[in-house]
């Protein structure tokens, strides 16, 4: 017993040394561990139809379209998530929204996510018309197809094109995932005119009034590029232009009949902090990441070894005080 006492007093610090050592391989090569907690798993679907175009929004004191600015903030709300969160990306064209990639965690794919994101365009829509109501009926049937709860961010400015009436609007007291979706308003209060852009995405004006004036300017001519070359019809003069808006009143009475939540999109600490606090929509089984514990206990570990050393010498000192 002695001599063991006797050994360890005599490499006690070899021993620190050794696990603080061991410690830090650990943070190097093994910093995360497997843990199930819940997570936020988000949905990002991004209305892609030709009003979106419309240039009402701004960044760094430029107007931008209103594209540009769902895009803006995705990557906002990608980039500033903790690791463990997840996201998906999908779009919303005609009556349908189509998924472009399932859930991924964001630290280990951020460039995939934010790849995906800035190449969302007008031109990915298979078709012209804008039901947003059809929509909310596809989007279920795609949060459904996820397997696992969504937190659903749709973008939109709610401009529908032909106009909701009696006729075409949708019966959606079936819908479950209202609390599961919050409608993001993009756009202007106030009404402008959406540049309409060739097949191969040159800018050539504004669309016309009369042009298809049911379907408007997320009509259904685009969908033909034999219609769209090499002149599309464009509108003639400022009065002649077709003018949409952020149709907020709108996308406030959809999120109540199905239970969801609406929000205009901002570029403000409101916003993202609205966002954060919506409660996780599921659990999973994830990297938690304790390399900071690690290199805490190392750092203890090699203070404990001087520990010995600082006793004997404050030792010395009261014993040369004493005589």
């Amino acid at each position: 017993m002695n001599k063991t006492l006797t050994f360890v007093k005599r490499n006690y610090e070899t021993f620190l040394y050794i696990t603080a050592i061991v410690f830090m391989i650990l943070a190097i090569f093994k910093p995360n561990i497997q843990l199930k907690q819940r997570v936020h798993n988000y949905l990002l679907v991004a209305d892609v139809s030709q009003s979106m175009n419309a240039e009402d929004e701004r960044l760094n004191n430029k107007a931008v379209s209103r594209l540009a600015y769902t895009r803006y903030l995705m990557r906002n709300i990608v980039q500033t998530s903790p690791c463990g969160t997840y996201f998906s990306v999908g779009i919303f064209a005609s009556d349908n929204v189509a998924l472009l990639i399932n859930p991924l965690e964001v630290c280990k794919n951020l460039d995939v996510i934010t790849d995906s994101i800035d190449h969302l365009e007008w031109r990915m829509a298979w078709k012209g018309n804008s039901r947003l109501s059809f929509g909310v009926r596809a989007a279920a049937n795609v949060f459904d197809s996820l397997n696992v709860p969504a937190q659903m961010l749709f973008f939109t400015d709610g401009d529908e094109a032909p106009r909701v009436n009696v006729t075409i609007q949708q019966d959606l007291s079936g819908i479950q995932m209202g609390k599961n979706l919050t409608f993001v308003g993009i756009g202007g209060v106030t009404k402008v005119g959406v540049p309409r852009f060739s097949s191969n995405n040159k800018r050539v004006g504004y669309w016309p009034i009369t042009d298809n004036n049911n379907a408007g300017a997320v009509g259904v001519t685009y969908a033909d590029p034999s219609q769209d070359e090499p002149d599309p019809p464009v509108a003639n003069a400022e009065y002649d232009r077709f003018l949409s808006q952020l149709e907020s009143e709108y996308l406030i009475k959809l999120s109540a009949d199905i239970k969801a939540t609406y929000i205009k999109g901002k570029d403000t600490s409101k916003f993202y902090e609205f966002l954060e606090k919506q409660k996780p929509a599921s659990s999973f089984v994830t990297d938690y990441n304790i390399r900071w514990l690690y290199l805490i206990l190392s750092i203890v570990i090699l203070l404990a070894a001087y520990i010995p050393s600082f006793v004997s010498l404050r030792h010395a000192k009261v014993r040369a005080n004493q005589l």
